[in-house]
């Protein structure tokens, strides 16, 4: 048994928020159908007149796109009438309906929240977007380090003197939008259970990087200072919280700030002398930040982190993703799976984090060629042989070069 095995979600997005947020409860048991276009796309066409990667290529890719793992695979053309009704009658029965276009793209395909709630009054529909359905940027275009920009998180991240650091799309795209879309759907669902109707669920982006900053707006709120990158303790003014270059030239990071932990590491590194001063600001935080790193330079990192460890400091190595592949601490976890594509063989996937004692998810299989369901999927919605034939021959599942399929 799998928890959201009774779960059935029809998956509309493209780009990386929404495709996480399903991933996140097809491990879980979701039964998530992937909405397809032929051919992958507009994204999808310009890489390929770019550069035609072989067959061979596409087959890996496929296989390791862990966000289209758990997941069933259908092609249909939402610009066609017949594709339109097929997705509304799919809807009919569906749990929930996730979808990542701009706003009032949906609704100019006839497939927006309003029609299908005539249709199905359980259904709960997530849409996910940059800024939200309302408001005066709901129609400005953007990406993660926009959103991340415009909520206040990219100010935080950096050198104190230097320009803002970009952190790559984990702000905005997965934890402000897919895993509050996935935590917003489960709240949906639940309160389902409790009236029997389904709601709209609005996920921004930005909306949520916001809300991941609870910590520093409270601060602001309360004080009315405003924490910039370098200038908080969180954000590389203490010297007990940062990283710092080693005897090999690899990073360690430390985290110490409790009082017990600091003088650990004071301890560790051999300077007693710092033992009262971990509040210390200006020239003599300074002057702690040199010693620790002048102290750090004396060994390889991974020396430091065996020794910090015996002393009970907050302290881990900077791992590269090919280290943190290799860590017995995520292993043991089982942080990364191993699959067997039925077309590449052997693939290495990241795990699941949410770790459940009695219904536990799994990565059942890797991701399926688009529209490899597409006829099982229609025949559990009752469409006939003649009906899927039909609809085939009308170009309701999208065609290539004008080729139906």
């Amino acid at each position: 048994m799998l928890p959201l095995d009774h779960i059935r979600i029809l998956d509309l997005s493209r780009l990386a928020p929404g495709p996480f947020c399903t991933m996140l409860l097809a491990d879980l048991g979701a039964d998530v159908i992937k909405i397809e276009e032929l051919g992958g796309g507009r994204r999808a066409r310009l890489e390929r007149q770019a550069r035609r990667p072989p067959p061979e290529e596409e087959a890996r890719r496929r296989a390791h796109s862990a966000f289209d793992r758990n997941k069933r695979s259908i092609t249909l053309d939402l610009k066609s009438p017949d594709g339109v009704e097929v997705f509304r009658r799919l809807a009919r029965t569906a749990d929930v309906v996730v979808e990542g276009f701009r706003p009032g793209v949906v609704r100019r395909l006839g497939v927006d929240y309003e029609r299908l709630r005539d249709l199905n009054p359980r259904l709960v529909y997530c849409s996910i977007s940059g800024y939200g359905q309302d408001g005066p940027y709901a129609g400005v275009v953007g990406h993660d380090i926009n959103y991340i920009a415009l909520a206040g998180a990219l100010s935080l991240i950096g050198e104190r003197d230097g320009p803002p650091a970009t952190p790559g799309n984990l702000l905005g795209d997965f934890a402000g939008g897919g895993l509050l879309a996935a935590f917003g759907i489960l709240a949906a669902v639940v309160a389902r259970e409790r009236t029997g109707a389904g709601q709209y669920v609005d996920i921004a982006m930005t909306d949520g990087v916001a809300m991941l900053l609870t910590y520093f707006f409270s601060e602001y709120f309360a004080r009315g200072s405003i924490p910039m990158r370098g200038t908080h303790r969180l954000t590389g003014a203490a010297p007990y919280y940062g990283a710092y270059r080693c005897a090999d030239d690899r990073y360690i990071a430390v985290g110490c700030n409790e009082p017990w932990f600091y003088e650990n590491l004071c301890r560790a590194l051999g300077g007693e002398r710092y033992l009262d001063d971990q509040w210390a600001a200006g020239e003599r935080a300074e002057e702690i930040r040199r010693f620790f790193a002048e102290a750090f330079r004396a060994r390889p990192r991974d020396e430091w982190f065996d020794a910090l460890r015996d002393h009970d400091v907050a302290a881990s190595p900077v791992y590269t993703l090919d280290e943190a592949a290799s860590d017995p601490q995520l292993r043991a976890r089982g942080m990364f799976v191993d699959l067997l594509d039925p077309e590449v063989g052997p693939v290495r996937q990241v795990g699941i984090a949410v770790k459940l004692s009695e219904t536990p998810g799994a990565v059942r299989h890797t991701a399926h060629a688009a529209g490899a369901d597409t006829d099982a999927v229609l025949r559990e919605a009752a469409f006939s042989p003649e009906e899927i034939a039909r609809l085939r021959a009308a170009g309701a599942f999208g065609s290539v070069n004008g080729e139906r399929t």
